[in-house]
C-alpha cells in the first residue's frame, strides 16, 4: 500500500496559507530565525511559488496594507468628481476603513512585539505608506485650483495619511472591544479636512 500524505499543508496555496506559516514560524522562532526555505517547508509549497506572491519575507506582513491600496485607489477614482479634494480622501479612506474590524485585524498590528522590530520590516512599512501618500498626493494636485501651490496637495496627503496611520494605531491597542476602525479614523481626519479646507 502506497503511502499518499505529505509533509505540510495541502499543495493548494494562496498569499493568506503563506502567510499563516509564516506568522506560525515568527512566532516560534522570531523575524530573523525564521527563512524563507522554513515558510514554505510549513506551508507545504516550493521556495517558487513563495517567490509568486511575495519578493521578499517581510512582505508577507502587508498583505492586507498592499490590498488597501488597490482599493484606495478605485475608492478615489468613484470620487474624481467630488468638489472639494481633501473631502472626497476623507470618505475614500472611510470606505476603504469599512473592510477592518474586530474580527478581521492585520496580524502585524497585534504581534508585532512578539517578533521584534526590524530594519527590513519597518522599511517596507515605509515604503507601502509612501506609495499611499503618492496615489493621494496626486489625487490632490490634479485638482488643485490654479493658485493654489502645488506642494499643499503633497502636505495633505502626508497629513490624510498620517491621521490614518494614528487612527490605526490607537485601534489596534484598543484591545478585543475596539469595534470599527471607521471611528478611530473619523477621529484623526476631521481636523485634517478642517485644516485644509481650501484644498
Amino acid at each position: 500500500m502506497t503511502d499518499t500524505t505529505t509533509r505540510g499543508r495541502p499543495q493548494a496555496s494562496s498569499r493568506e496559507t503563506l502567510q499563516e506559516a509564516a506568522f506560525e514560524l515568527f512566532l516560534e522562532n522570531g523575524y530573523a530565525g525564521t527563512t524563507v526555505e522554513q515558510i514554505t517547508r510549513r506551508a507545504g509549497v516550493s521556495r517558487n511559488t513563495f517567490f509568486n506572491y511575495f519578493t521578499s519575507k517581510s512582505d508577507v506582513f502587508w498583505i492586507d496594507l498592499d490590498a488597501t491600496l488597490e482599493h484606495l485607489r478605485s475608492e478615489l477614482r468613484e470620487r474624481s468628481s467630488a468638489p472639494r479634494p481633501v473631502e472626497a480622501v476623507r470618505d475614500a479612506l472611510l470606505a476603504v476603513s469599512d473592510e477592518l474590524g474586530p474580527l478581521r485585524m492585520p496580524w502585524a498590528l497585534t504581534q508585532y512585539s512578539a517578533i521584534g522590530s526590524t530594519e527590513e520590516l519597518q522599511s517596507a512599512a515605509v515604503s507601502r505608506l509612501s506609495e499611499h501618500t503618492r496615489l493621494v498626493a496626486g489625487f490632490i494636485g490634479d485638482r488643485l485650483a490654479p493658485t493654489t501651490p502645488p506642494v499643499l496637495a503633497k502636505v495633505a496627503a502626508i497629513a490624510a495619511i498620517g491621521a490614518a496611520v494614528a487612527a490605526t494605531q490607537e485601534w489596534a491597542a484598543a484591545g478585543p472591544t475596539r469595534g470599527n476602525l471607521r471611528r478611530y479614523l473619523e477621529t484623526t481626519l476631521e481636523p485634517v479636512v478642517a485644516g485644509f479646507g481650501s484644498v
